[in-house]
């Protein structure tokens, strides 16, 4: 069983998370999945970790160490990746969550999510290539017409055609307001797109029979800012007179990014145009373009977090595998200087950096696992209402989904570092490529100061605020059933004071949105994101703790449940009183980022 050596993500976790708090075979019960039952379910898992474990692990050093290349125009990736990436689309996996009209399995939204995640820990850069593609397709699933959704999205179900979005430019990055691109009507209803677009992963390679770009662009005359963009189907090979695939685009990559981490992706820079015949296909209505495109970011945020917490997990499980059997030093206070030295993972302090891992990745994992269940509930429950509240705590989830796991994944990988020491920046071992890696998804999808925006400045007032009242809600029932745990009350009325002080100092801060400006009240978003995110993960861990205790009544001498219970336990210890002093200063509406003078700086 390839899952015994392959561990990146412990399996028996993941099947916690999916089938223990996220109630994963409830959804057979709805009339969208009513096809599948849990053994297809566990069958899919098994198969998924077989792939990755034989496909996608081996291969992940040398995909960072042969970056892709870009010859003639042409760029040429790592032989082995295509294997992989064939292995991927021959077992079904990029067909999981679609409809089954399209050729889809017509899956939960949790079952894709839990592949996403078995491929990301174990070679996320290569696992891109099919993400960015079941992203893109998705947002043809809701917006294409139906002939382009036969033309362009079922070969990109069917794995034939791979997927990618451009959105920004050298000169628009995060602020998408300022896109030039421009999209000229022709005579045959198609479009001519001249312009530039930069950072765009996966937009050309020689994986696939045609590379599908959804472009954001603007047609003449069109309203200035977020109101004026259009979103674009500009494929490697567009469409003959007989309706085939079969003409080169004008687009052409003029060069690749080459990054920090995540090489193993191709990253381009892209010029559209440059004969004047670059073809574009119109998706939906002109100027919707923005509304469209955050439908697939969305669920890219929520990808992003997933990937995140298991670059952080798959770091983990190494520096603890590393811990176990690396013998170095005596226990603290032995005398005996002819001692054998111990293994690592017996040091107070090494325990204590495994432990904060550990707090870090499997609370990632909760709350992607939690807001894919929520996407599934919002396309798939029963009833109206419990549809409407799963989005709109998705609205208010999303950003720290996003951020709380690539932020924090970040502070997990350097310790697994830490936990090798010298063997931990050098190539010998994994975790220093995982760290490189894990520093661009902070960036990713919208930056984390973009993320602390949205939430504070948005997100918690939209509705009237409907969504952040549903957290609330949801956290103190959670808080309620904790409490019938003699073993939990001690961190239940602790998040409890948590919830009360976040429900207090955001009151504070959307009043000081009216009252003072939004420069003013917004200053310090990003502490307020890291704050709540703080206390949401702190939720998840009180909920892991309450249903491990509950299945290990059931269990003998279960390591697995007292682990949750004593990663929950240092959470409430070390991680959550931090949020404390942030909301001080969030409280405190303090200016000194604002009245700074640039020339102090």
């Amino acid at each position: 069983m390839i899952a015994t050596t392959f561990d990146a993500l412990l399996r028996r976790d993941l099947d916690f998370q999916l089938y223990a708090m996220q109630g994963l075979g409830e959804l057979v019960s709805r009339e969208r999945y009513a096809e599948h039952d849990v053994e297809t379910f566990a069958s899919i898992i098994d198969t998924a970790y077989d792939v990755a474990g034989e496909r996608f692990a081996p291969i992940a050093a040398e995909l960072d160490a042969f970056e892709p290349t870009l010859r003639d125009g042409v760029v040429q990736t790592l032989p082995a990746l295509a294997g992989a990436l064939d292995a991927f689309v021959e077992a079904g996996f990029m067909a999981v969550g679609f409809d089954a009209k399209h050729g889809g399995m017509q899956l939960p939204h949790l079952m894709t999510v839990a592949t996403q995640l078995i491929f990301s820990a174990a070679n996320g850069p290569a696992a891109g290539y099919p993400f960015l593609t079941q992203g893109a397709a998705n947002l043809l699933a809701v917006f294409a017409s139906p002939e382009q959704q036969k033309t362009w999205l079922e070969p990109m179900i069917e794995g034939r055609y791979f997927g990618t979005m451009a959105l920004t430019e050298p000169q628009a990055g995060s602020s998408l307001a300022e896109v030039a691109t421009l999209a000229v009507p022709h005579a045959d209803g198609t479009y001519r797109l001249t312009g530039n677009k930069m950072w765009i992963s996966g937009s050309e390679h020689e994986l696939s029979e045609n590379i599908i770009n959804l472009v954001l662009a603007r047609l003449p005359g069109a309203p200035a800012g977020v109101k004026g963009i259009s979103l674009f189907i500009v494929p490697k090979f567009a469409l003959d007179p007989s309706g085939e695939a079969t003409i080169r685009n004008d687009v052409t990559v003029v060069g690749l990014n080459h990054k920090l981490g995540q090489r193993g992706i191709s990253n381009c820079a892209l010029s559209l145009g440059d004969r004047g015949a670059c073809i574009g296909y119109l998706v939906g209505q002109e100027h919707a373009g923005m509304r469209q495109m955050f439908h697939m970011m969305n669920e890219a945020r929520i990808g992003i977090g997933a990937w995140a917490t298991c670059t952080a997990y798959a770091a983990y499980r190494y520096a603890l595998a590393y811990a176990k059997t690396r013998p170095q030093g005596r226990r603290t206070g032995a005398k005996d200087p002819t001692a054998l030295p111990v293994p690592i993972v017996e040091h107070a302090d090494v325990r204590r950096m495994l432990l904060a891992q550990k707090a870090i990745v499997e609370g990632g994992l909760a709350i992607v696992t939690y807001c894919a269940r929520l996407v599934d509930d919002e396309h798939s429950h029963p009833d109206p209402a419990e549809r409407e509240a799963a989005h709109r705590l998705l609205e208010v989830l999303t950003p720290i989904a996003k951020t709380w796991p690539s932020e924090h994944g970040c502070e997990a990988n350097s310790l697994a570092i830490q936990v090798l020491g010298g063997y931990g920046y050098s190539p010998e071992y994994p975790v220093e490529r995982l760290f490189r890696d894990q520093r661009l998804n902070p960036i990713h999808e919208g930056t984390t100061g973009i993320q602390g925006l949205d939430l504070l400045g948005r997100k918690v007032t939209l509705g009237g605020g409907i969504g952040f009242t549903l957290l609330l809600a949801r956290m103190r029932e959670e808080i309620a059933r904790a409490r019938a745990d003699a073993t939990l009350i001690k961190e239940a009325d602790a998040l409890a004071a948590s919830v009360d002080r976040a429900e207090a100092v955001t009151a504070i801060l959307v009043g000081a949105q009216r009252e003072l400006g939004a420069e003013r009240a917004l200053a310090n978003a990003t502490i307020y994101l890291d704050a709540l995110g703080t206390i949401v993960i702190a939720w998840m861990w009180l909920a892991q703790a309450r249903v491990a205790n509950e299945r290990a009544a059931n269990a003998t001498d279960d390591a697995f449940y007292a682990g949750k219970r004593t990663t929950c336990r240092y959470f409430f210890r070390y991680e959550l009183p931090k949020a404390a002093p942030m909301f001080d200063l969030l409280a405190s509406l303090d200016d000194t980022t604002t009245a700074l003078a640039i020339a102090e700086l």
